[in-house]
């Protein structure tokens, strides 16, 4: 199985531990696809000219993850600030918005797009800045797409005909209210849809069937990219053999470990 990502790249800052951590959904998943057993993982993305744009690209390199085609600008990496609540959950609370990737954009060239049909799957999120360019990849490639928690329907119409694998965040939603989303994405005919939900099980919607992940026990130390994790782990399984059910035990699995360590993927450097 060989998959690539195109987009973000930040690192993750963490206030209380005075330390900051390689991340990004897309670098969060190309990583975690590698380690999961991906046998190619490539990444394009733009690079700052920083100390954590070089930290980020190490830890690439130290896993394996190709990522020669990725651009580099005169700047600074994204670098959102990570507090501690009272119960001890992780929340954003701001950063710099003058970064390489609000200031710039990826336009995918021919070169590039011949490399894209090595792998068997692109992974890209809402983050990445990427819609111009999904219409161009979904004719080389199937395209996964993290909508992160962008729930309005016309955004979702706007790119639903280039995705095949759509991810949403849905952990404020009821249950009345995930299924009345469920039920508002069945026109876009995405081959999977996949739910997390924070703390409950996350839902997956394959074929107008729906299929609750199982979770257990496990003593977590962050949820830091945990859901980029699930995904990775489930595309890797999932694209092997289309078998759902064994691709979200593959994803919790991933899950849970990334749950078991700071940051994405760990590699702290000090801020």
């Amino acid at each position: 199985m060989k998959l690539i990502t195109i987009g973000d790249n930040v690192v993750d800052c963490y206030l209380d531990r005075n330390e900051y951590f390689p991340g990004g959904n897309c670098v969060n998943v190309a990583v975690n696809a590698k380690r999961n057993g991906a046998s190619s993982v490539g990444y394009i993305g733009i690079f700052a000219t920083d100390g954590p744009a070089d930290h980020i690209k190490a830890a690439m390199r130290e896993e394996g993850v190709d990522f020669h085609f990725s651009r580099e600008a005169i700047g600074i990496t994204g670098q959102p600030k990570v507090a501690l609540t009272e119960d001890n959950d992780r929340v954003f609370v701001g950063g710099p918005k003058d970064t390489v990737q609000h200031r710039f954009k990826i336009q995918l060239i021919q070169e590039e797009l011949e490399y894209l049909k090595q792998f068997d799957i692109c992974h890209v999120s809402c983050y990445s800045s990427m819609e111009s360019e999904l219409a161009k990849i979904a004719k080389e490639i199937k395209v996964s797409y993290d909508f992160s928690n962008r729930k309005d329907l016309e955004y979702i119409s706007s790119i639903a005909p280039f995705v095949s694998y759509a991810f949403f965040s849905a952990a404020e939603l009821s249950e009345a209210e995930l299924n009345e989303f469920i039920e508002s994405l069945a026109s876009f005919n995405f081959d999977i849809i996949g739910l997390t939900r924070g703390g409950e099980p996350a839902v997956f919607v394959h074929n107008q069937n729906i299929y609750k992940q199982t979770l257990r026990s496990i003593e977590v130390v962050d949820t830091m990219g945990a859901g980029d994790s699930l995904i990775a782990g489930f595309l890797t399984e999932y694209v092997k053999n289309y078998d759902i059910e064994k691709a979200m035990e593959k994803g919790t699995v991933s899950a849970e470990k990334t749950c078991q360590e700071y940051g994405g993927f760990g590699y702290p450097a000090k801020m």
